[in-house]
């Protein structure tokens, strides 16, 4: 559920603070002044796109805080993704600054957009004002229909038939191009046989290098090594034997002056270290020696992989990878060509995918039953006595999206057949079976807060009270927050904001919002039934619809 949101220098808005009640909430005010506004911010920190344009003109920045209390699956998520805080909450934060960057946090912790939509699907639900003209594509009426049947698989379906056509296209072109299929492979199988005798270790180009500059100088690296020692400890007057002497001297003059004893403590550590300078010089000698034949041995190697690394066009570095990725090609090649294993593997991932969209057709035939009856019986609330919706299965060819199209089905009153809904549909009808569509299909999810964002747009009179009646029942079951033009539909919520323009003494305009208490609601439902002029017989129809 949404507790609070808080918005700063968004659009026309410059600072509001508000806090949420469960149950059945709306936001009123005349068109322009911002109430959707308050939608779009809260997409915002949700994830949706944003650029610098939201930012209020001569504002810094965008800031947007939506504080949520938790959904099992939302808290689950926290805690896998470790955003997880004490609170057991989720503060879901978005600031886009005036050059168009942004940032996202949740509680506190840097994230990226996408968690944020990530999250924000499984806290909140949002039913836009131009729901109802989704309806009139396939692929919504198809996804809508789906996501009731939790049970149903469609991204299963779609893989399954994404890999059995892929090897479908293997095995046609295979057919279509066997002999440059067998010319390449043939060339593969040479080109890795060559690699294989070579045999390039990774790493092996470096370490060879390395060796093979040891091994060619190493006559001038034992005689420096040999000089080293001899002038530290083996001439007549070697270095060693001058430290310890000009020690010895120095220790006698610090028993005078002691204001010498730190260049005496200074030398002593410089002896040490040229002693054990002297004692790797000659384990290094005992090592190094002169060999010819290793010599050979290594810049054969060397030539060999760098004449291997230009017949393959890459760098000596290079040939293990290049190796391994000529043996993937070889093996992906032998594999598809291999006609009768190819055809084998077609029919297996065919019937793999008919068996997975053969479930998906009966989970979709039994949700197409249930959605038919429910919205059928909403239409005969709606005003639409008679009228009847159903949800066509209609079998096709196989396609990623199943063995049959999606169709929704209206008639508008008895006795007519029901025909597809872009066709018989009036704009109302349309607007009214969409909200029905929207307040079903909500029951059925799990997401504790839903949005209805002007839904109720082309509806009035009686039917503007029972959509009203159905928002508040199904704000008996979630958060329910309603942007709306009818006094039908606000009156009958439990918590109720006035959205107003208002200038600033600076010229610019600015949205604000004040929670209603029961005088000013009276104010508000007359304003929206009489317009401008407010008489004592809109106020008193305004107290009865708040009564009702």
């Amino acid at each position: 559920m949404l507790r609070t949101l808080s918005i700063r220098d968004f659009v026309i808005v410059d600072a509001i603070e508000l806090e949420f009640s469960g149950g059945f909430t709306v936001f009123t005010g005349e068109t322009g002044a911002g109430k959707s506004i308050l939608i779009d911010a809260l997409q915002l920190a949700l994830g949706g796109r944003g650029d610098a344009s939201v930012v209020r003109e001569g504002a810094p920045k965008a800031d947007i805080t939506a504080d949520f209390a938790l959904s099992d699956a939302a808290r689950a998520w926290l805690a896998e993704h470790e955003y997880a805080s004490e609170e057991d909450g989720a503060i879901l934060r978005r600031v886009i600054d005036n050059a168009g960057r942004s940032k996202a946090f949740i509680n506190g912790v840097v994230a990226t957009a996408a968690q944020l939509r990530e999250l924000g699907e499984l806290l909140v639900d949002i039913h836009g004002q131009h729901a109802h003209q989704s309806l009139l594509r396939p692929e919504a009426q198809r996804a809508l229909l789906d996501q009731q049947s939790p049970e149903a698989d469609p991204d299963a379906v779609s893989a399954a038939y994404k890999a059995w056509r892929a090897v479908a296209r293997q095995r046609e072109e295979f057919e279509q191009n066997a002999r440059n299929v067998l010319l390449e492979r043939e060339r593969l199988e040479w080109q890795v046989a060559e690699l294989d005798k070579l045999a390039p270790r990774p790493g092996e180009w470096e370490s060879v290098s390395q060796e093979h500059s040891r091994l060619a100088h190493a006559a001038s690296l034992i005689a420096g090594a040999q000089e080293a020692v001899q002038a530290l400890s083996e001439d007549e007057q070697p270095i060693l034997s001058q430290l310890n002497q000009l020690g010895q001297k120095l220790g006698k003059l610090a028993a005078i002056d002691s204001a010498l004893q730190g260049v005496l403590d200074c030398l002593e550590p410089a002896r040490i270290q040229l002693q054990e300078a002297v004692y790797a010089l000659n384990d290094y000698l005992g090592r190094v020696e002169l060999d010819p034949e290793r010599l050979q041995e290594v810049e054969q190697r060397l030539e060999a992989l760098h004449s291997s690394a230009r017949k393959f066009r890459v760098t000596p570095e290079e040939l293990p990878a290049e190796a391994a990725r000529l043996g993937e090609a070889l093996r992906q090649l032998a594999d598809a060509s291999d006609i009768d294993g190819l055809k084998q593997q077609e029919a297996r991932l065919e019937a793999e995918y008919r068996a997975l969209a053969g479930r998906l057709s009966l989970q979709r035939a039994a949700a197409a039953a249930r959605l038919g009856a429910q919205v059928t019986a909403a239409m005969q609330e709606l005003s639409m006595s008679g009228g009847r919706f159903e949800v066509a299965l209609v079998p096709g060819e196989a396609t990623a999206h199943g063995l049959e199209q999606v169709e929704f089905l209206v008639a508008g009153h008895a006795g007519v057949a029901a025909r597809p809904l872009a066709k018989v549909a009036s704009g109302g009808e349309l607007a009214r079976i969409a909200l029905a569509i929207s307040v079903i299909t909500s029951s059925a999810s799990t997401t504790p807060t839903l949005i209805f964002d002007e839904v109720d747009s082309g509806i009035g009179g009686a039917v503007a009270e029972v959509v009203g009646r159905l928002l508040k029942r199904l704000g008996q079951q979630r958060q329910v927050l309603c942007v709306t033009h009818l006094p039908q539909v606000a009156s009958q919520a439990s918590q109720h904001f006035q959205v107003a323009k208002a200038s600033e003494e600076n010229g610019k305009t600015v949205s604000r919002i004040a929670a209603l208490d029961a005088k000013d609601r009276v104010e508000e439902v007359a304003r929206m039934l009489g317009g401008l002029e407010i008489t004592a017989t809109t106020r008193k129809h305004a107290r009865e619809l708040l009564a009702s």
